[in-house]
């Protein structure tokens, strides 16, 4: 039997607390324990009235890092309009998700949440784009990958605490952050760090169901609100969308329902219907696979195959959605047009800044690595301020009609 929030300790469940400040509800056996985390790489005193996930979440989002997600791209530059999403409302919709599948799973939901809070904040401004065209500049000095770059920010950028650079994150949160990561980049991790987050790419183990969780959340995130996007910016049609079935079912139903609904509600109600779907779906099937492979512990479900996922025919109608958003949307002209654009502003300042070093803020000028520290200094930007610094360092309009200026 699968433990389920809410059970009790005769089903497989542990009540975990925290020093006097008990846990608020039951967690399965399976999900992580805050009480057996493997640790901070700086050891700290014990947080008073909160666990040590919970500790992460709340550093996450004090930084400096969430608070310029709000001016990053998802697909639509910022300057296209304020409807659309950013990594902050992404971010946000990810961790609403994964908090909801973690408590119908029996996860720990600070945990789940610190992932998602911080999954994103290494992403470069310009979203993918921007991404594409530093690590082509980094070709020859590592390279740019954004989830190595979130681990980064969290490990050395941030600057807040006297005692340590980065956030000193548990390696639980540490370890979902790192989503992606080649063999390449995880030797260079491992060396410095021997049990880190990297050396699971190495042994072929699997991150936490937390982590796991955090993935599968931002998946259906992504696509639900680049529908959205799309549909709102005139590029995409509900007409290429109902030909996938996961939306061709839900409007039908929809439409059922409420004949003659305005196509604004329509959409919500059809996106609002797959995303509990999809829910439901993960709880029910990762459930299922959780039954099966029984996991004891934490420690004993990374050693197993990964749990946390959609059914198979799910499964197969999501990437069937994929596949038209990456031909409708993802690779429309006036998207293509302004990430070209947005790759050149990248090009653009990362040169500017190898010329003169002073163009940048004297701690980032000063440092012996002066690639890397370019690449740090412009996957920090916003949007908004990285098209203020091509325009101030060529006098030019990176997207025609000038972003309107910052205060």
């Amino acid at each position: 039997m699968v433990c389920r929030a809410g059970g009790n300790a005769d089903q497989g469940t542990s009540v975990f607390t925290t020093g006097n400040w008990p846990a608020s509800r039951a967690l399965a056996s399976y999900a992580s324990n805050p009480e057996r985390s493997r640790g901070r790489r700086h050891p700290e005193p014990r947080p008073r009235g909160r666990d040590e996930f919970q500790r992460d979440r709340d550093r996450i989002v004090h930084s400096t890092a969430f608070r310029r997600l709000v001016y990053k791209t998802q697909v639509f530059v910022n300057h296209e309009g304020d409807l659309f999403r950013t990594r902050l409302t992404h971010t946000l919709e990810v961790a609403q998700l994964a908090r909801s599948i973690a408590r119908g799973l029996g996860l720990h939901e600070d945990l789940v949440e610190a992932i998602a809070l911080a999954h994103d904040l290494g992403h470069t401004p310009f979203g993918h784009a921007g991404q594409d065209a530093l690590n082509a500049c980094m070709r020859a000095h590592g390279g740019f990958e954004h989830n190595l770059q979130s681990l980064r920010v969290v490990d050395e950028l941030e600057q807040r605490y006297p005692g340590f650079d980065g956030l000193n994150l548990s390696f639980e949160s540490r370890e979902g952050i790192l989503k992606h990561c080649s063999r390449a980049d995880a030797h260079g991790l491992t060396l410095r760090e021997p049990d880190g987050p990297a050396a699971r790419f190495l042994d072929g183990t699997r991150p936490s169901l937390e982590a796991q969780l955090a993935n599968v959340a931002d998946e259906m995130a992504y696509n639900a609100h680049d529908i959205d996007d799309g549909v709102r910016s005139g590029l995409l049609s509900m007409d290429s969308l109902i030909d996938v079935s996961v939306v061709r079912r839900h409007h039908a139903a929809v439409l059922h329902d409420h004949p003659g609904l305005a196509a604004r509600r329509l959409l919500f109600e059809v996106l609002r219907r797959m995303l509990a779907e999809q829910v439901h779906d993960v709880i029910d099937s990762t459930a299922t696979r959780l039954e099966e492979l029984a996991p004891t512990s934490a420690d004993a479900a990374r050693q197993l195959p990964a749990a946390v996922g959609f059914s198979d025919q799910l499964a197969g109608e999501v990437a069937a959605l994929k596949r038209v958003l990456m031909r409708e949307l993802y690779r429309h002209p006036q998207v293509v047009e302004t990430t070209d654009a947005a790759r050149e502003v990248v090009r653009q300042l990362f040169a500017a800044y190898l010329g003169d070093p002073k163009q940048m803020p004297a701690d980032y000028a000063a440092r012996d690595n002066r690639h890397r520290a370019i690449a740090d200094y412009i996957a920090g930007m916003t949007d908004r301020y990285a098209t203020r610094e091509y325009r101030r360092l060529t006098g030019r309009e990176p997207f025609g009609a000038p972003t309107p200026a910052v205060t």
